[in-house]
């Protein structure tokens, strides 16, 4: 039986899908993150990753290993470059395809189809793929440089915000109560934002940890807060940019495009909505749910490798 293996390496965690020549999954495995690999230990968490998520996949697939792989693709938070060598070390295939992971979010949000896919979550990026194959994106430049409309992006609009308030040159906002208690557990322990704004500055609030306070905003929002609301909308707007760019670089005007949405911050139900109305003022564009995550984007990218031509079950 020729086999096929799709991981999606993130971030958080690392997760492995096995599929026959059929198109069935037979196999899911799943470990912890393998975002890094420059250092030594990037390195080993980066291996012990994949080479535990693919045991993972194996096992629940009856399969012994040593295992050959008709094709394998990757698709690795941060991009290939410096895990490539790794990833082929670590796994054998017949066909590599190595790329990052707004790549396999694409393929697996439209089927493989041509298309575009945003993806809003601690950070943000657009990309997308044409008929021709050929690809583009916008955004993904990171907290400090962009990722406009994240999670991340969301609280620090939301701090500054709470510190023009309380600065004189910024209207009043629930923000300040919900953020000032959600991080110190009660209001009594934070006398400003100012206080926070230091401890944001420290090594025990990473930007994983500042961006998981982001439903705030959509609370304060659906509450009523005008600042919460126009946090949300700006964020919208900057996604909406995003997906533009990226259309303009690959599709002719008033070309059907799918549009595709993927990650927490559209979890909003008000940035959604917002999101969706101003993508779709574009003419052709229609802004859908993925169709797969990206994991099984993976392995239907490993599928094309080999020209393939199968539908996930």
């Amino acid at each position: 039986m020729r086999i096929f293996l799709g991981i999606d390496g993130g971030q958080s965690s690392t997760t492995a899908l096995i599929g026959d020549e059929t198109g069935r999954v037979i196999g899911a495995g799943r470990a912890g993150p393998c975002n890094h690999a420059a250092a030594s230990e990037g390195r080993r968490k980066f291996i012990a990753a994949i080479t535990d998520s693919v045991r993972g996949a194996a096992a629940s697939a009856g399969l012994s290993e040593p295992l050959m792989f008709e094709a394998a693709c990757l698709g690795l938070s941060g991009g290939p470059d410096d895990k490539e060598a790794l990833a082929k070390e670590t796994i054998r295939a017949e066909r590599y395809l190595i790329t990052h992971d707004a790549h396999i979010a694409l393929a697996g949000a439209t089927g493989g189809e041509p298309g575009i896919i945003v993806i809003a979550g601690t950070g943000s990026i657009a990309f997308g793929r044409n008929a021709a194959g050929v690809t583009a994106r916008a955004g993904g430049w990171g907290y400090i440089f962009g990722d406009e409309g994240g999670a991340f992006d969301l609280v620090r609009q939301a701090l500054r915000a709470i510190l023009r308030n309380e600065e004189g040159w910024g209207p009043p906002t629930a923000l300040r109560e919900a953020l000032l208690e959600a991080v110190f557990e009660n209001t009594a322990g934070a006398s400003s934002a100012n206080r926070l704004l230091h401890l944001f500055y420290t090594g025990e609030y990473p930007r994983d940890r500042v961006a998981g306070w982001a439903k705030l905003v959509d609370q304060a929002a659906r509450a009523g807060d005008t600042v919460a609301r126009d946090i949300l909308g700006s964020a919208a707007q900057a996604l909406a940019t995003l997906t533009a760019a990226v259309r303009w670089q690959l599709f002719e005007p008033s070309k059907q495009v799918k549009v595709c949405y993927s990650g927490g911050v559209f979890g909003s139900e008000p940035l959604l909505e917002r999101f969706r109305m101003l993508v779709e003022l574009e003419e052709g564009n229609q802004v859908s749910a993925p169709k797969h995550n990206p994991a099984e984007g993976a392995l239907l990218e490993a599928y094309r490798n080999t020209a393939a031509k199968v539908n996930l079950r």
